[in-house]
């Protein structure tokens, strides 16, 4: 009976041990499938044109439009673009000439260099709108709260259906460039200067680290208050 009893108890050893190695069952989890429980959402992100409409003034651009037009280029700068397009109507007429190098001046006043400017011009007429705008990222979260699991069960031990939901969403609305999240942005180039300074201490054995600033330094007053 002994000897009857022992290859059911390595098998079951043997099951217990391969469980245990893989507490998350990886081994039999469909690739395509979240790995965990927080991935089981995800963020959309899509390619399209950030522009506003801008009506035509011959003297320049308003109040108004000075402010689209900074709000503009501050996320033309967040999302590290590469130029802005000024789409003018091509009416030909010189006040819409005059109203697109006012466009054009107040982008250069705003820190916008000329090459970062591309101008061009579509079928309008006189009264047509501009459109100022550059190629970017948007990045569209989950809808959250489609779908609820009843919390009272919970014999399975699984989370519930929208968890990590909101924190995905979260990112989306929040996220400064959304084309971070498609690849990482290339690194910049590093201070040779500066590396061949710190190199040469070393091998010479000095401090290479910075000095303390003096001005740094403090010391507790013992005057009497």
């Amino acid at each position: 009976m002994i000897r009857r009893l022992i290859v059911p108890c390595i098998a079951l050893l043997a099951s217990a041990c391969a469980s245990q190695g893989d507490p998350l069952n990886l081994a039999k989890k469909d690739p395509l499938q979240p790995v965990t429980p927080t991935e089981q959402y995800s963020i959309t992100v899509t390619q399209g044109v950030d522009e506003i409409q801008l009506a035509p003034h011959p003297e320049g651009v308003s109040d108004a439009q000075a402010k689209a037009l900074a709000e503009l280029v501050s996320r033309w700068r967040d999302a590290d673009a590469s130029v802005i397009t000024i789409r003018a109507p091509a009416s030909g007429t010189e006040a819409m000439y005059r109203a697109t190098a006012g466009v054009q001046s107040a982008l250069e006043q705003m820190g916008v260099r000329s090459s970062q400017i591309q101008v061009t011009s579509y079928d309008g007429g006189a009264d047509a709108p501009i459109g100022v705008g550059f190629l970017g990222y948007q990045a569209k979260g989950p809808d959250c709260g489609q779908d609820w699991d009843d919390y009272t069960k919970t014999g399975d031990n699984r989370v519930n259906k929208n968890f990590g939901c909101a924190v995905t969403a979260n990112i989306a609305a929040m996220v400064a460039n959304p084309g971070d999240l498609v690849a990482p942005r290339p690194m910049g180039s590093s201070d040779a200067t500066r590396r061949e300074t710190i190199i040469g201490k070393y091998h010479t054995g000095a401090i290479s680290s910075t000095p303390q600033d003096p001005q740094a330094d403090g010391a507790i007053s013992g005057a009497i208050p």
